[in-house]
């Protein structure tokens, strides 16, 4: 697992075999860093279900202002701190998806979704994002899934691999 672009291109990253954790493949990370390039920059993402923090990652090399990597899985924690050494505009949070989101006081520019797939969450944390209004006004969420999503949000862009999709939502009705 590496970088695939920006500031860090190249990087090599821990985590490939992180025990219920699935990391999203260079290709399809590739298609999706390129599906929201021009929304990057400057912006404060969250990295939910973070994972080895690869995708967290992926947007500070891009440009990010700032990245929010939350997770609970104490390995997952570890192998974020070690993939972000000598990177600074971070924040490594551990505690389960649904308190850390009941804990933010922030909103975000982009967020980024890659859960479990067998574990049903992607519905149930759209709709705790749309409660606690953690989306700013022209903001994205971009999410990885085998799910059949259901949200108030608007789909602007879609994208299938296999059995996979990468699917982007918005407040707004386009996106640059």
């Amino acid at each position: 697992m590496r970088v695939i672009s920006g500031k860090y291109k190249g990087r090599i990253l821990d985590g490939f075999n992180i025990n219920g954790t699935r990391p999203t493949m260079d290709r399809i990370k590739e298609s999706m860093f390129a599906m929201i390039q021009n929304n990057l920059k400057d912006k404060v993402v969250l990295d939910l279900f973070a994972g080895s923090g690869s995708l967290g990652i992926e947007a500070l090399s891009n440009g990010a202002k700032m990245c929010y990597f939350v997770d609970n899985n104490k390995i997952a924690i570890d192998t974020i701190k070690k993939n972000t050494i000598r990177i600074d505009n971070k924040v490594i949070i551990k505690k389960d998806c649904f308190e850390a989101l009941n804990d933010f006081d922030i909103k975000f520019d982009v967020i980024l979704l890659d859960p479990p797939y067998h574990d049903n969450l992607m519905n149930k944390v759209l709709d705790k994002i749309k409660e606690y209004d953690l989306l700013n006004e022209n903001g994205i969420i971009v999410c990885e899934t085998e799910e059949d999503i259901k949200t108030n949000y608007k789909m602007i862009k879609e994208k299938k691999y296999g059995n996979k999709y990468v699917q982007i939502f918005s407040n707004k009705k386009n996106i640059d």
